[in-house]
């Protein structure tokens, strides 16, 4: 399972002009769900993301977590986190999980991180969707639970 996880004042995401999920302090989460994951890299996910120590402490060092700062997640299902650029100039998506599997997935990523006692939106899977957010930082991470 791949992420990409940015410290954000605020996001939002949008479908067909509307809005559909909006936080303001906390993680904006773009998860990709490979062909191979499982629970166990579903729970790994959302362990480190909600532990992630990103935001700043009394000293300014990053030394606090989301739920630490009383912030929110805002996740968003990104299969092209899976793209494979490696050769030519069109991204291979063979590594991708399926819909409905990647769907469980990231719906299991959200309850495990709800579980935490974090506030979770998300987009809507499957959907077109316009991802709008205010990097703070920026702080801009990458997970990769297979290393």
């Amino acid at each position: 399972m791949r992420a990409v996880v940015q410290r954000v004042s605020r996001a939002e995401v949008r479908v067909d002009g509307r809005a559909v999920a909006r936080i303001g302090s906390g993680l904006l989460v773009l998860v990709g769900v490979a062909r191979d994951d499982g629970e166990a890299d579903a729970l790994w996910l959302a362990e480190k993301v909600a532990g992630l120590r990103v935001f700043p402490d009394e000293t300014g060092k990053m030394g606090r977590s989301v739920s630490d700062v009383g912030g929110a997640v805002l996740t968003v299902s990104q299969f092209t986190l899976l793209g494979d650029c490696r050769k030519g100039r069109r991204p291979d998506f063979t590594g991708a999980a399926p819909g409905e599997a990647a769907k469980g997935l990231f719906e299991t990523v959200n309850e495990h991180l709800r579980a935490k006692g974090l506030p979770v939106e998300t987009g809507r899977f499957g959907a077109h969707m316009e991802v709008d957010l205010v990097n703070d930082g920026p702080v801009t991470l990458w997970l990769d639970s297979r290393g």
